[in-house]
This record gives C-alpha cells, structure tokens and sequence, in this order.
C-alpha cells in the first residue's frame, strides 16, 4: 500500500515541524497526560487520506517514543462527509497529539481536496464516453499521495513519472524536430527495450 517515499515524506515533515520537540507542550503540559482529539469535517466532502493519516501518527510515535496512542475511524476514504462530522477520533498522549495534529490535519485537508475536486469533475462528465485523468503536476513529493486521492475521487490515473510510460510532449517535438522523427524514436528505442527484457 504504502510507497517508500511517503515514509521518507513523513519523516521530513515531523522533522520539518516537531524538530526537537514542541516547546509551547512540553512548558504547558504535563508530560503523561493523556487526551482526546476529534477530528471533525469543516464543509462537506469527500473523504481521503486515513490510511496516511494512521501511517502518519505510527512514524511520529516511533519519533517521539510514543507507542500508546487509539484511533478510531467513523467512515472510510471514499465516503462523502457532512459539515460537522467527527471523521475520527484520538487518544493518547497529550504531547504527542498536539506535535502531530497540524501535519495530519493538513494532510486529510489537501488529499480530501483533490478527491472532492476530482469527484465534481467526475460527476459532469458522467454520461460521455471520457475519464478524467490526472498528471505528473503534482506537489513535489506528494504525487503518490495525490494520485490516490484523485483515484478516490474516481478519477484514473495517468503515469506516476517519467520512468514508466513514454509520452511525447511540445519539447520532445521541437528538439526531435517533427512529430513523426519523435515518434520513430520512441518506437524503436521500445522495440529494442522489448527485445532486451525477453
């Protein structure tokens, strides 16, 4: 399920916000305390990102030496959710909640996005015989995560990157110098390829 860049991902990102610690918590806040978050709907969407969203909070209890924390899903990534919903809820350390809350919530938020987005493009063209598909456009090192929320949305999937699938763009054009030289190349150098995988 789950790529190896989004681990390398949130292992940054706690660097990025938790670094050495939270010192506003660790002032405040008794160090067993223990507490309950809720994560509840701002508008009305689509649900994704909950299996990043417990992958996320394991890292970080790796992180801060933090095992002990619940989660409990009300509704699965697909799922259309109204304004004022409680899609999950926490429990465990109070320290621990706090450091993870802002890159979780900003993870369910931007995923839930795309699927919502994607979904009302879905919806429109319904009837005809075309599929919306996504791009190589994505926020850089976050297109697995994105291209998942776009599939959620019912949306497909294009190539994940350069290394997968040929597509001949305006630049490959320009310096092959026509559309039919680009072509040729493309198909013989697959043909080759090809032949050195059997």
């Amino acid at each position: 399920m789950f790529h190896f860049l989004v681990d390398e991902l949130f292992k940054i990102a706690i660097l990025e916000d938790v670094g050495i610690g939270d010192i506003t918590s660790e002032i405040i806040i008794p160090q067993k305390s223990i507490a309950i978050a809720e994560i509840i709907c701002k508008e009305n969407m689509i649900l994704a990102g909950i299996p990043f969203l417990k992958r996320f909070f394991s890292i970080l209890s790796k992180y801060m030496e933090s095992s002990n924390f619940f989660l409990k899903e009300n509704y699965n990534d697909g799922d259309f959710i109204e304004k004022g919903s409680v899609i999950a809820s926490l429990k465990g350390n109070a320290r621990f909640l706090l450091a993870g809350e802002r890159t979780a919530l900003n993870l369910l938020q931007r995923l839930s996005g795309i699927a919502t987005f994607t979904r009302e493009f879905v919806k429109k063209v319904e009837d005809l015989p075309v599929k919306i598909l996504d791009t190589r456009k994505t926020t850089p090192g976050l297109r697995f995560m994105e291209k998942y929320a776009v599939k959620i949305g019912g949306g497909s999937n294009h190539r994940f990157a350069l290394y997968d699938a040929i597509l001949i763009k305006d630049n490959h054009i320009k310096i092959a110098g026509s559309v039919e030289d680009a072509v040729i190349k493309a198909k013989k150098t697959t043909f080759i390829i090809k032949l050195k995988l059997r």
